[in-house]
């Protein structure tokens, strides 16, 4: 559990480093949200760590989205931002992201293709590098490679209206 709980809080550091300053969800918080949220899922059988790690993703993932739409609310005046796709590439840079506008087009993208969207999720939200990503869905560290790479290129066009 002790080292469960680490990598969980390893990962929950490295989404809120992408957040604004000052982001008033915790590490500790984010951890104990997904934490419950996994303990939900009484059909999986975890493999092992990576299996773990990207069901994690998909949980973090969404605390933050949905942490991230309820501040941007209307009623509250808030207006989401979009992000520079580069910044996927740089899972420890300290550039502040937008989690909204990305899961938006991540949306859009696992509509047109589901295994691209999931490498970005894993690459991105769970800080995997490409040979635990290609452990985790099941193909080659090469393919991973040129999945993330065209993944990349329509979220760019997605988010600024441009190509890579």
């Amino acid at each position: 559990m002790a080292s469960v709980y680490a990598e969980l809080r390893r990962v929950a550091a490295r989404y809120l480093q992408r957040e604004r300053s000052g982001h008033t969800l915790q590490p500790t918080a984010l951890v104990h949200e997904a934490y419950l949220r996994l303990c939900e899922q009484r059909e999986v059988e975890w493999s092992n760590r990576s299996h773990f790690l990207g069901i994690a993703a998909p949980l973090m993932r969404r605390i933050l989205v949905d942490y991230s739409r309820g501040r941007h609310a209307a009623k509250r005046g808030g207006k989401a931002e979009p992000i520079d796709v580069d910044e996927i590439e740089l899972p420890d840079s300290e550039r502040a992201a937008d989690i909204v506008a990305l899961d938006d087009a991540l949306v859009g993208l696992a509509a047109l293709d589901p295994l691209q969207a999931r490498i970005v999720e894993l690459r991105f939200f769970c800080g995997l590098n490409v040979d635990q990503t290609a452990d985790v869905v099941g193909l080659s560290a090469s393919t991973v490679k040129r999945e993330f790479k065209i993944a990349k290129a329509w979220l760019t066009r997605e988010l600024h209206g441009t190509d890579t």
